[in-house]
């Protein structure tokens, strides 16, 4: 395959088009500087190959992962796919071709830059995710439990299916601030779409009442002379503070003055509502904007 350093591959952004890549690359014999994403800014000499997302096309690629390397080098790839890793569609295309040349063996080859690079944005995902299954802080509006959050990575998929399946007969939202999606749960159906942003009610006085209480327990649990903020910070990082009740400083909540109501601004792409499990199963997730 010549590998042509003015060759950049465009494609729509999804899993599925990131296969195409790669199928596009074998197909054509030619291995791609650079693939770009939707949300990269064209550079002023850029001339991108626009890939096409083809059902068929990606299938073959993503079949063939358990087929010819390992079902655990597949679900490497899938789980990369959600990480915040830089160029992580490039780190993604060599490392599926490492793996095509040299089979199962590839996911011992830690030396290889490629391969852990993947490997590490793959475990701060999977670290990210098991955090907030317990930093996750809901609050009610009306009869819809709504959450905020502001992770590094794309971890929604990953915690649908433990909060589906804690809160199965609720109805919930999960606002994932950095990517402007929500995971939605009602009727026992989850889906994932684009937010662009959100818009929440004031809390009522019983939701005042209840987060005061669970900040008064968190305080009153406290044990002053094992206090080490260190550990703590370590455990529990800052950077999930923003969103935690017990971390809240401010003194005075308003009472709502309406009907509760939010107003969610959304854009035209949407994924057709799943069930739980199927939501984590086949990573079929919309293409960034």
């Amino acid at each position: 395959m010549p590998d042509r350093t003015d060759l950049v591959y465009a494609y729509d952004g999804s899993f599925l088009g990131l296969m195409c890549c790669v199928f596009e690359s074998y197909e054509q014999k030619e291995i791609p500087s650079v693939i770009r994403p939707p949300d990269v800014q064209q550079g002023l000499f850029d001339t991108a190959k626009w890939i096409e997302t083809d059902e068929y096309k990606s299938d073959r690629v993503f079949n063939s992962i358990p087929l010819k390397i390992s079902s655990q080098a597949q679900e490497l790839v899938k789980l990369g796919f959600l990480t915040n890793a830089p160029h992580k569609e490039l780190l993604i295309y060599h490392f599926l071709r490492l793996g095509f040349k040299y089979g199962s063996k590839v996911m011992t080859m830690l030396t290889d830059d490629t391969v852990n690079s993947l490997q590490k944005a793959v475990r701060h995902l999977t670290s990210e995710s098991q955090k907030f299954k317990g930093f996750v802080r809901f609050s009610v509006y009306g009869e819809v439990l709504v959450a905020v959050i502001e992770p590094k990575n794309f971890v929604l998929p990953l915690l649908s299916q433990h909060f589906c399946d804690r809160f199965r007969n609720e109805s919930f939202m999960i606002y994932d601030k950095t990517h402007h999606m929500a995971l939605i749960y009602r009727s026992q159906k989850a889906e994932l779409m684009f937010v662009d942003e959100l818009t929440l009610p004031e809390v009522d006085s019983t939701e005042v009442e209840y987060r005061r209480l669970w900040k008064q327990f968190y305080n009153t649990i406290a044990i002053e002379g094992r206090n080490n903020p260190r550990c703590r910070m370590t455990l529990m990082p800052k950077r999930y503070w923003g969103q935690m009740t017990e971390f809240d400083k401010s003194d005075e909540l308003e009472k709502s003055k309406g009907p509760v109501q939010w107003q969610v601004a959304e854009t035209a792409t949407e994924i057709p509502p799943t069930t739980p499990s199927s939501l984590d199963s086949h990573f079929q997730y919309p293409a960034r904007k």
